[in-house]
C-alpha cells in the first residue's frame, strides 16, 4: 500500500480518537427538554427579557438551573427573530395611524417603462393616492405626497423602503407634515407588507390581464382597479369586507334572483339581488 494511505488511516484514527476522549465524562447535568422548551417559550413572549430575568422566572417555578448554561442556550434559539417581531408587533399596534408608500414598475406595449407610485393607508387599506411617471424623481415623489396629504390628517407613521427616489428631501417633507418615517431593513420586503400586497393583487387582478398602451392608458386601468379595489373587493384582512364598507344585501324578496355586474372590462364581477321580472 501507498504511504499516504497509511498517512490517511493515521490522520482519521487520531480524529476518532480526539472525539472519543473529549466526550461528555459528567460535569454539568445537560437543561432537560421541559426547561428548553420553557426558555424558548418566554424568550419569544418577552422580547426585551435577558438571561438574568428568564432565569429569575424559572427559579420561580421551582427548576433548578445554571444562568451560565441557561445563556449558552438562549444565545442559540433567540435573538435573530426578535427585531422582526418587535416589527410586527409595532405594525399590529398602530396599524390606525400607519401609511405606507412605494413604486412598482409596469411596461407599456412598446416596452417603455412607466413607474406607479401609490400610498395605502394600513387601517382599511385603502389606497389615498396614486399616479404614474416616466421619470421618477425625489421633487416628483415630494408633489404626489402634497396631494395625498393636503393637511394634518390621523396618519403618524408613513412606512418607505430605502429607495435612492426617498431622499432627504422626502424624508424633511414627511417630518413637515408631522409623520415620522419608518424606513424597512435592507431586502426585507415583508416590512412593507399591505403595500406589497396591495402591487401583488394589482398585478394578478389586472395588470396580467391587459397590455398598457400609454401611461394615460395606465392611469384609467389603475383608477378604475382601485374604486374596484375600494368598493366591491372582499379582503380577508378586513373580515370579508371592503375599505368601504360594502354593506350587506339581505334577499329583499323570496322571487329575487342574484345578478352579477361586471367590472374591469369583465375581468371581475359584483354580485347582487334584483327582484324577478
Amino acid at each position: 500500500m501507498k504511504p499516504a494511505t497509511v498517512a490517511g488511516w493515521h490522520r482519521a484514527g487520531f480524529r476518532l480518537y480526539w472525539r472519543w476522549r473529549s466526550g461528555p465524562r459528567g460535569g454539568r447535568p445537560k437543561i432537560s427538554e421541559e426547561i428548553r422548551g420553557l426558555i424558548r417559550r418566554l424568550a419569544e413572549e418577552n422580547l426585551d427579557w435577558g438571561a438574568p430575568k428568564i432565569h429569575g422566572e424559572l427559579q420561580k417555578l421551582g427548576f433548578v438551573v445554571s444562568e451560565r448554561s441557561m445563556a449558552r442556550y438562549l444565545r442559540r434559539i433567540r435573538r435573530r427573530g426578535d427585531p422582526g417581531k418587535a416589527w410586527l408587533a409595532f405594525l399590529r399596534n398602530h396599524r390606525e395611524v400607519i401609511v405606507a408608500f412605494d413604486f412598482f414598475t409596469v411596461p407599456t406595449v412598446t416596452f417603455n417603462l412607466l413607474y406607479c407610485f401609490f400610498v395605502i393607508q394600513h387601517g382599511r387599506r385603502k389606497i389615498l393616492h396614486c399616479n404614474i411617471t416616466r421619470h421618477p424623481t425625489a421633487e416628483w415623489v415630494v408633489q404626489q405626497l402634497r396631494e395625498a396629504f393636503p393637511e394634518a390628517g390621523p396618519y403618524r407613521y408613513v412606512i418607505l423602503d430605502r429607495d435612492s427616489k426617498f431622499d432627504a428631501e422626502v424624508i424633511t417633507f414627511l417630518k413637515a407634515t408631522g409623520l415620522t418615517p419608518k424606513r424597512t431593513s435592507v431586502q426585507a420586503p415583508w416590512q412593507n407588507g399591505v403595500a406589497e400586497r396591495w402591487v401583488g393583487s394589482c398585478r394578478r387582478e389586472i395588470l396580467d390581464q391587459v397590455i398598457a398602451l400609454n401611461a394615460q392608458h395606465l392611469r384609467r386601468l389603475i383608477g378604475d382597479y382601485v374604486d374596484y379595489y375600494h368598493q366591491d373587493r372582499i379582503h380577508d384582512s378586513l373580515e370579508k369586507d371592503t375599505p368601504h364598507r360594502r354593506p350587506v344585501e339581505r334577499k329583499p324578496s323570496p322571487n329575487a334572483v342574484v345578478i352579477s355586474n361586471a367590472g374591469l372590462g369583465g375581468i371581475h364581477h359584483r354580485y347582487s339581488w334584483r327582484e324577478a321580472a
